[in-house]
């Protein structure tokens, strides 16, 4: 066998197995999306952050409002004595996400020193760096984070990477949670939209995850 057939030979098992830890990799993470997705820790915290979703000149859209009832339930039962809502606005929005969130729970006779707005951020990373800068200047650490499922595990791991000791409780109604085809969409694209973060330590909500906003 000449030289030239054994580098081929060795290019071909490299790539095979680049492919391979690819896959592995892949489908590990896929499972952990899921994984966490059914994870519903109600230990409590310091505050429960609900990730901002879309809004209509104030009114949440009946994704942010799953979000928000489920946060209120926490509330409810102990989970947290306060309630973050979060998100900016979008070009032409007369409301920031954070706002539209508040003005529910204030519907809801949520008390005034129970709600908190940070109204910054366009994406998920955005919204809790806010989020979080806004705790810790009060010197709070701990938060339940409230999103729907598929998107729980990297609103975890971002909340974890900006210094928050962060657990999740998702909602389990809603859009995203009503059939076996759009939950494997949604766990599909948190997917490559963690992969994405991991290794480029950037936003991934550009992919197509669930917590836009």
């Amino acid at each position: 066998m000449t030289s030239g057939s054994h580098v081929v030979r060795w290019v071909l098992r490299a790539l095979t197995g680049l492919v391979l830890i690819a896959l592995l990799v892949t489908a590990g993470t896929g499972f952990r999306v899921w994984y966490v997705a059914r994870d519903d820790d109600r230990t409590r915290a310091d505050a429960i952050v609900v990730l901002g979703a879309a809004q209509y000149n104030g009114t949440p859209s009946s994704v942010f409002r799953a979000r928000l009832g489920h946060a209120k339930d926490l509330y409810d039962e102990g989970a947290a004595p306060l309630l973050v809502t979060t998100g900016g606005s979008r070009s032409g929005d007369a409301y920031t996400e954070a706002d539209a969130g508040a003005r529910w729970l204030r519907e809801q006779g949520v008390d005034p020193s129970a709600r908190l707005a940070v109204a910054e951020g366009v994406d998920t990373y955005g919204s809790l760096e806010a989020a979080a800068d806004e705790l810790h200047d009060r010197g709070l650490e701990s938060v339940v984070v409230v999103s729907d499922p598929w998107h729980s595990l990297r609103a975890r791991t971002m909340a974890r990477d900006l210094g928050l000791d962060a657990w999740t409780s998702p909602t389990h109604s809603g859009p995203v949670v009503q059939t076996r085809r759009t939950q494997l969409r949604y766990i599909v694209r948190e997917t490559g939209a963690l992969l994405y973060y991991r290794v480029s330590a950037e936003p991934a909500d550009r992919l197509g995850g669930t917590g836009l906003g």
